[in-house]
């Protein structure tokens, strides 16, 4: 055996090298990689979180004005789809028929990665990412206890 070989314990068997303390710096390396790589991941950026900001209060907007045409161009697809379906009416006449609460006072938008809840007074609303922007999946939510909310206006 030379001078820096290894034994099955890991410490060095002569010379100034330690195989032991190479482990422990590699391990404290990865530690800090992954907590600033987790620190990163659970932040949203804030053009993403004002953008679901953006879209929740526009779609309050809509729904305070009674313009629904407009609020219907702020639901996801799947969503518009469901309600048209549901209410076997055009989207505009069938969110009409919803009484989604009106109160646009907002207090917290939370992202994550492409999903956002933006909770507001009288409701949450579920949003997601497409590529043309935020969108509604689901509204006039609220908490159920342990059970999922229960949405006025939801995809499927």
């Amino acid at each position: 055996m030379g001078k820096l070989s290894e034994r099955f314990d890991g410490t060095r068997s002569g010379g100034h090298f330690s195989w032991r303390s190479l482990r422990t710096a590699g391990a404290r390396v990865l530690g800090a990689s992954m907590t600033v790589m987790t620190v990163t991941a659970c932040g949203a950026s804030a053009a993403r979180t004002d953008g679901a900001r953006d879209a929740g209060r526009a779609f309050l907007g809509a729904v305070a004005a009674a313009d629904h045409a407009a609020a219907c161009d702020l639901l996801a697809p799947e969503t518009r789809e469901q309600v048209v379906e549901d209410e076997k009416k055009a989207c505009a006449l069938a969110l009409t028929d919803q009484r989604l609460p009106v109160d646009r006072a907002d207090h917290a938008v939370e992202v994550y990665g492409r999903q956002a809840v933006f909770r507001a007074a009288g409701q949450t609303l579920f949003l997601s990412q497409f590529a043309d922007g935020w969108k509604v999946v689901a509204a006039g939510c609220t908490p159920q206890g342990d059970k999922p909310y229960r949405c006025v206006v939801k995809g499927d």
